[in-house]
């Protein structure tokens, strides 16, 4: 039986070139290189990407760890490992929270102010990210990434046979 039509070939899924990958694994391997490149950027300041929107939020106002977890959308002991190196590096500082004793407080110090305001410059990101396409093609990219960004909802997308083909004709087993 030849390979379904709707399905990718193996020779493709499996081949080394991006053009012939499937979009989730182009957009997947996109993703790892820009990481890769905006960590190396960022670690001029002793920064990740991970490290980077806590000095964001903490511009804002100080913050609880328990707060900035959540809006980082990490765990309180992944959020306090983060927290600990930033402590280290001088941009933050943890203080004990007046009405509850058990929580700490978390303020940007004026070195993690300086270095937020450096390292917040979108032009390098924009730089690593789009580079070798011209204004139109990062401005089609950027509507494109907005949509497949955007969270959709659809309860035939969570059934496991969301992702196999439709059947037009009968099961030959049943008949």
């Amino acid at each position: 039986m030849p390979w379904p039509p709707e399905r990718p070939a193996p020779a493709r899924v499996t081949s080394t070139d991006p053009a012939d990958w499937p979009v989730g694994r182009l957009l997947s391997a996109a993703a790892r290189r820009v990481e890769r490149e905006w960590n190396a950027h960022l670690a001029t300041w002793d920064l990740n990407h991970a490290s980077m929107p806590v000095l964001l939020y903490l511009l804002q106002r100080p913050r609880s760890q328990r707060e900035l977890a959540s809006a980082s959308g990490v765990t309180e002991q992944t959020m306090s490992r983060i927290l600990a190196r930033m402590e280290r590096t001088g941009y933050v500082t943890r203080a004990p929270d007046e009405n509850d004793h058990r929580k700490y407080v978390i303020t940007i110090a004026e070195l993690g102010r300086s270095v937020a305001m450096l390292a917040a410059d979108p032009r390098p990101a924009e730089a690593m990210t789009t580079r070798g396409l011209t204004p139109d093609q990062v401005d089609e990219l950027r509507v494109l990434l907005a949509i497949v960004a955007a969270p959709h909802v659809e309860a035939s997308a969570s059934s496991p046979h969301a992702l196999a083909p439709a059947r037009d004709e009968p099961d030959e087993a049943a008949g």
